[in-house]
């Protein structure tokens, strides 16, 4: 009981803490450090493309680890590891950004907005 009560603060505390602030607006910043390090952290995707693993990374902390954990183990959410293999990408954003009720209860739609959608449903997509 103690372990799932701690679980539950601690990822109540993440998801508040995930949901406050924003206003860091050094989009443009992403790559100045990185230099050509930048291609290295490109993974394919679904669609022929390349996904910006860091930056897909990233966002997916900022509005999913909370729930999902942050090397996609799962917790109150149910685990990602292999999320690829289940459903497509087009599958995932319509789960971001709609929701999605399952074994684990309830995902709420809208966790991610604006282009992280788009960029954590290519990331996922790869999870196989």
């Amino acid at each position: 009981m103690k372990k799932w009560l701690f679980t539950v603060l601690f990822g109540s505390a993440l998801v508040l803490g995930a949901c406050g602030g924003g206003g860091d607006d050094n989009a443009g910043d992403n790559n100045a450090d990185n230099g050509d390090n930048a291609t290295e952290e490109n993974g394919s995707s679904d669609n022929g493309g390349t996904v910006d693993a860091s930056a897909a990374q990233e966002a997916f902390e900022s509005s999913c680890a909370s729930c999902h954990g942050a090397d996609l183990s799962g917790g109150a959410g149910p685990a990602l590891t292999d999320v690829g293999s289940k459903y497509s990408k087009e599958e995932i954003v319509n789960i971001i950004e709609n929701g999605k009720e399952g074994d684990q209860g309830t995902m709420p739609g809208g966790m991610a907005t604006g282009d992280d959608v788009d960029l954590i449903a290519s990331w996922l997509a790869d999870q196989k």
